[in-house]
């Protein structure tokens, strides 16, 4: 004979409540185990400046050593500092490539495109992801109009070609800065070359702006003068001799979108006299930046900046030592 006390009657309310739990959270843990995606959803964001629509495609990004020689005219350990102060890693600087198109409603215009898709197969997808994301964004790549170029470095330049050396933008004209086509494109120029380095984009030149259907497609352009209808050539010389940067405007909109005037802002826009060695003419290129950002930080003007984190739009804002930039927020609407 069983005799059920209040106690025992207690306990096995326990007992079953925790038996019902257990089997919930089981089931639970069953269906959580599912294994990490391993990659990003597709890297597009979108806003307006006025009536044209920008844009932004992630190319992916690179991954360089810190040394000594990254900075010529710092100390690698100040660098690292920097990387630090900034949350980045110390020793490996990663530097983003973000391409843009305009839609005017009428017209699509790339500016710049990135690495290209033979790197995309190179870095197992690190870098080149243009054509991916551009898919991905339902930008067509056979209805881009026009290309405008901002200068003839690899990452500005090497997306003109698929991996097998067709166009990658096969309907589009390429419109190009005239002195920097003519710097580059220049034999006694490319004999003179100062540095390996140098002579090496000579040669990529060759490949990519060489190359007999983008040369046929191609038109130079000059500074102070629009590109296309809205977009205006302005001329930033010292990373490249001909570096070029743009004014987008719209109505009473307007972005300045700077290429490579400065590269990653939490080093050279935060420490303008630094030297990346990758400026062709460093003492130029610093003054070419002061002179931008004190315009940018006085006027309170957006700017796109192509090496800048994803999404890369920000403000700049003068500060004792330099500038700094404040990234736009993210908008689910645009």
């Amino acid at each position: 004979m069983t005799i059920l006390t209040r106690r025992t009657l207690l306990a096995g309310a326990a007992a079953a409540g925790a038996s019902t739990s257990f089997g919930w959270w089981s089931s639970q843990s069953a269906r959580a185990a599912t294994p990490p995606a391993g990659k990003q959803a597709a890297s597009f964001s979108r806003y307006n400046v006025g009536t044209t629509e920008i844009t932004v495609l992630s190319d992916g990004v690179a991954r360089v050593p810190v040394t000594e020689t990254f900075v010529l005219n710092a100390k690698v350990d100040e660098v690292k500092a920097a990387l630090r102060e900034a949350f980045m890693e110390p020793d490996v600087f990663i530097g983003p490539y973000n391409p843009i198109v305009l839609n005017t409603g009428s017209k699509l215009t790339l500016i710049d495109m990135g690495t290209g898709e033979a790197n995309y197969i190179a870095s197992k997808g690190v870098a080149g992801q243009l054509l991916a994301n551009m898919a991905a964004a339902g930008i067509d790549r056979n209805a881009i109009d026009s290309i405008i170029i901002s200068h003839y470095h690899g990452d500005h330049i090497n997306g003109l070609l698929k991996a097998d050396n067709t166009l990658a933008f096969p309907n589009a004209e390429i419109l190009v800065p005239a002195p920097e086509h003519k710097y580059w494109t220049d034999a006694g120029e490319e004999s003179r070359s100062p540095t390996p380095r140098i002579a090496d984009i000579f040669k990529g030149v060759r490949r990519v702006i060489g190359n007999p259907e983008v040369a046929k497609r191609l038109r130079t352009y000059e500074w102070d003068k629009e590109v296309i209808p809205g977009v205006l050539a302005v001329g930033t010389p010292g990373h490249t001799p001909g570096h070029t940067s743009h004014i987008v405007t719209s109505g009473s909109s307007k972005i300045y979108v700077q290429a490579d005037v400065t590269h990653a802002p939490f080093l050279f826009a935060r420490h303008p006299g630094w030297h990346a060695f990758y400026d062709h003419v460093p003492v130029q290129a610093e003054a070419t930046r002061r002179k931008v950002y004190d315009m940018l930080s006085a006027e309170k003007m957006m700017v796109q900046g192509f090496h800048y984190p994803f999404p890369s739009v920000a403000h700049v804002e003068k500060t004792a030592s330099g500038y700094r930039e404040i990234p736009m927020p993210w908008n689910p609407v645009i």
